[in-house]
């Protein structure tokens, strides 16, 4: 996590256009999508990948990463209890379905990996619906695979929000774009869909194509939204890391 912490904290610089404004921000940009939203929740791992994975995800609206699962009363990174880490979504069931959100989930991370508690891979329903698509896909990935699956589904459970420094964490490593959205150390880390968008973008999620088209409705000028550009051309189809 240091080494990749490093590195984009490099790319961030090496990028920043020459001509940038310190300490200023965009006032157009797209923070709230005031539409109706459902929830998802899951735990796949690391929580940083699946916040950039989600968060460019066409129809989500929102996400944010945190701990979830177990029973200790407001965990912390370093005192996680019996929590795991997980990402929560909002997502508009008019544009995306839970079984495709569930399809991600399955392809993005290893449900036979044994590993400790807080990376487990857990699916949590939020109502009957998710829940027998949770578990009859469950089944079905079981046959693809020759070990057992650690996959667990549960109903989900009061979801504690991760640290702010975890927050749109890919984002962060790009100061001056935080500035720029007025988003450093703030809650719209957590509730806004222009910070949920880039988060992704900046290592390559969603690709050029899709970036493109969304770029005139983010509110981003000129030197951001090439800033941006360069990124996701760079990075595209390296896949998820954390």
């Amino acid at each position: 996590m240091l080494q990749s912490q490093v590195f984009f904290s490099r790319v961030s610089q090496c990028h920043k256009p020459l001509d940038a404004v310190e300490h200023t921000t965009l006032k157009k940009t797209l923070h709230h999508v005031d539409i109706p939203t459902k929830k998802a929740t899951f735990a796949m791992a690391c929580f940083w990948a699946p916040d950039a994975l989600f968060g460019t995800t066409i129809g989500v609206i929102r996400t944010k990463v945190g701990y979830c699962g177990g029973t200790k009363h407001n965990p912390t990174y370093t005192d996680l209890g019996d929590h795991t880490e997980a990402i929560e979504i909002d997502y508009d069931p008019k544009v995306i379905d839970y079984e495709t959100l569930v399809g991600l989930f399955w392809a993005n991370h290893d449900p036979t990996a044994k590993v400790k508690l807080q990376y487990t891979s857990f699916i949590f329903y939020h109502d009957e619906e998710q829940k027998e698509i949770a578990e009859r896909t469950l089944k079905q990935q079981q046959k693809l695979y020759n070990k057992p699956l650690v996959t667990l589904v549960r109903p989900s459970m009061k979801f504690f929000d991760a640290e702010d420094y975890h927050q749109k964490y890919r984002l962060q490593q790009h100061p001056w774009l935080c500035e720029l959205l007025d988003c450093k150390n703030s809650d719209l880390l957590k509730s806004s869909y222009i910070a949920a968008r880039l988060n992704g973008y900046v290592i390559g999620c969603g690709g050029i194509s899709q970036f493109e088209t969304e770029l005139p409705i983010l509110g981003l000028d000129e030197s951001a939204g090439e800033y941006v550009r360069k990124l996701v051309t760079k990075y595209e189809g390296q896949g998820l890391i954390c």
